[in-house]
């Protein structure tokens, strides 16, 4: 039996305290349930879920494993507070400037070679009314863990609390680790800039203790550029009681991503990624590509959340369509320059758990006696 061990564990009805971040579209019942399989914490990354595609992951995921898992989502306050439309620096709101960030992605799209192709259409896009529907989905299915990739889940925690949900906040900043903790949240992620995605404009190693010694009693998971069991060490000398671990599980077989971007990730480097809001409007750490150098170099300011979500999403469907790497890479944090080949997740969350265990156990000798 593992010797990592920590109260989320407890908490979670899990073995290892390792959590599978809820990535959207890479996290799939199929690498949720792999994690929850292995001992861990499976989370689905199910960001662009309509409701009805959401109710089926919860069932298949049910199928795939008996364990705990749970469900991550956004809850973006600008988008919930409807202040995404406000006049941009030019005097235009994102509504009016958005036919010419579409013209721009369009000859985008021509001088690489991209062929548009048809996408379904999520219904009302990144809005109130999908967050809403998603929500109604998880307290309907009463799934073990919710866990909140962005914003403030406070309006629904009791709710989710009713039914035994166990609820988790993803927060970038000591100030939102206060404002969750206030709300009720039984478990913070303090994710650091290190992380891929969304993330913070502070640094891993900086957050964890900051964020541990602000919420007091409330467990906190570290993430960010952890990729091997010497950062779960780390993050769980910082105060953290676990990890949140994105990364790692993208190089994996049960991985929702294209084998293209898996690739991408197992050659890249410590230096292969970039800050962007080109993609979904937030700053989020990307697989450095020929879409998000073609922002820096047209020197323009992508719109906001959810608006250039609209702008990427065409020139993403048709890189995936064909293959483009070089295009449409993905998201992932700074550790991928450890990543070297594509394995079963078990054997990612293995490597994790015993590589932790090493680490602590070495960590001793620079103690005297």
């Amino acid at each position: 039996m593992a010797k990592l061990h920590s109260p989320i564990c407890e908490l979670f009805g899990i073995d290892v305290p390792i959590v599978l971040a809820g990535m959207g579209g890479a996290s799939a019942p199929e690498l949720a349930a792999a994690v929850s399989n292995a001992g861990g914490l499976g989370i689905l990354g199910a960001a662009a879920c309509s409701e009805s595609e959401l109710r089926e992951w919860i069932a298949r995921t049910r199928k795939l494993t008996s364990k705990p898992f749970g469900v991550d989502t956004l809850l973006p306050a600008s988008v919930r507070r409807g202040t995404f439309n406000k006049p941009a620096a030019k005097g235009k709101s994102p509504q009016e400037l958005l036919p010419e960030y579409l013209e721009f992605a369009r000859e985008f799209m021509e001088r690489e070679g991209l062929k548009p192709v048809e996408r379904p259409a999520m219904r009302g896009g990144f809005s109130n009314d999908l967050f809403e529907a998603q929500m109604r989905v998880v307290i309907e299915e009463k799934v073990p863990v919710y866990a909140a990739g962005l914003g403030d889940p406070g309006p629904f925690i009791e709710a989710l609390h009713r039914n035994g949900t166990k609820v988790m906040a993803v927060v970038g900043a000591v100030r939102h680790a206060r404002k969750v903790a206030a709300s009720g949240v039984d478990v913070i992620v303090a994710q650091g800039h290190d992380a891929g995605g969304h993330n913070s404009p502070v640094g891993t190693m900086a957050l964890i203790p900051q964020v541990v010694d602000a919420v007091g009693d409330i467990p906190v998971l570290g993430a960010g550029g952890i990729v091997d069991g010497r950062g779960v060490a780390a993050a769980m000398m910082l105060g953290a009681q676990g990890v949140w671990v994105g990364s790692a599980f993208l190089a994996t077989h049960e991985a929702n991503i294209e084998e293209f971007q898996k690739k991408a990730i197992v050659e890249s480097s410590e230096e292969g990624t970039t800050i962007t809001r080109s993609v979904t409007g937030k700053p989020a750490r990307y697989i450095k590509s020929k879409w998000t150098q073609a922002w820096v170099d047209a020197g323009i300011e992508p719109l906001p959340m959810p608006y250039q979500g609209a702008v990427s999403g065409p020139v993403q469907a048709a890189a995936f369509q064909q293959g483009r790497g070089d295009i449409a890479p993905g998201f992932a944090g700074q550790g991928i320059g450890m990543i070297s080949s594509i394995r079963p997740a078990r054997e990612v969350l293995r490597d994790l758990v015993e590589g932790a265990e090493q680490a602590l156990e070495d960590a001793a000798r620079f103690v005297r006696a």
